[in-house]
């Protein structure tokens, strides 16, 4: 799993085919995995940021299942619970979370990266 250490998942294209046909191939595993009860925890002791925009029912239970199986603790910061973008600059509370938290999930109104 460290071949994807510190690679952010923004869009498709940031990843090779070889990297995607990986990230399935390990998505596999683990699936198949967690139904014979030999999960391995990979994220024990790792704390996730999962920050929604917009509210998404399917996206959060699925992130927070994931990281709970794979032994995550998460911290849900949903669109009426934080003052991201509003009193705090975007740049500025990216930088805070990213010392405190070891993964940031992002749930976004629009699909535009730089």
């Amino acid at each position: 799993m460290s071949t994807f250490y510190q690679k952010h998942f923004l869009k498709l294209l940031d990843f090779t085919p070889a990297e995607i046909t990986a990230l399935l191939k390990l998505a596999t595993r683990l699936k198949t995995d967690k139904k014979n009860s030999i999960e391995i925890q990979h994220l024990a002791g790792k704390n996730i940021a999962l920050i929604f925009e917009k509210d998404s029912t399917r996206t959060r239970c699925s992130f927070e299942v994931a990281a709970f199986d794979q032994g995550a603790r998460v911290t849900y910061l949903g669109p009426s619970g934080s003052q991201i973008g509003h009193k705090e600059s975007i740049k500025d509370t990216a930088r805070v979370l990213g010392r405190m938290y070891d993964g940031i999930q992002y749930r976004g109104h629009g699909q535009e990266v730089g």
